[in-house]
């Protein structure tokens, strides 16, 4: 069983920076490919950012590609969204995600564990 939890959403001006972490506990390591996710209000759940097990490889929503920066430590079972130029359209929940495999996965029923997400909201 994996226990993911979010911290270091807020409320911050657009054009600002926002540092996500998601820590993992349980059995997780480099075997576990990792997500970001954010689902606004009336929205479906879509993927930001993902990263496979040894952090290698990324995938980034066109959305944010440029602004947002996925990174994991497995030495610290954490994975982090650095945000920066953040505009209002990035106003979510924003929730971390977590499955056994080896490459990148960007569909929500893809992965096995989730997070109870942490709430950002940039104001304009």
């Amino acid at each position: 069983q994996v226990q993911l939890v979010e911290s270091g959403g807020g409320l911050v001006q657009a054009g600002g920076s926002l540092r996500l972490s998601c820590a993992a506990s349980g059995r997780t390591s480099s075997r576990y490919a990792m997500g970001w996710f954010r689902q606004a209000p009336g929205k479906e759940r879509e993927v930001v950012a993902a990263i496979n097990g040894n952090g290698g490889s990324t995938y980034y929503a066109d959305s944010v590609k440029g602004r947002f920066t996925i990174s994991r430590d497995n030495a610290k079972n954490t994975m982090y969204l650095q945000m920066n130029s953040l505009k209002p359209e990035d106003t979510a929940i924003y929730y971390c995600a977590a499955r056994e495999g080896s490459g990148i996965y960007y569909y929500t029923t893809r992965y096995t564990y989730w997070g109870q997400g942490t709430q950002v909201t940039i104001s304009s």
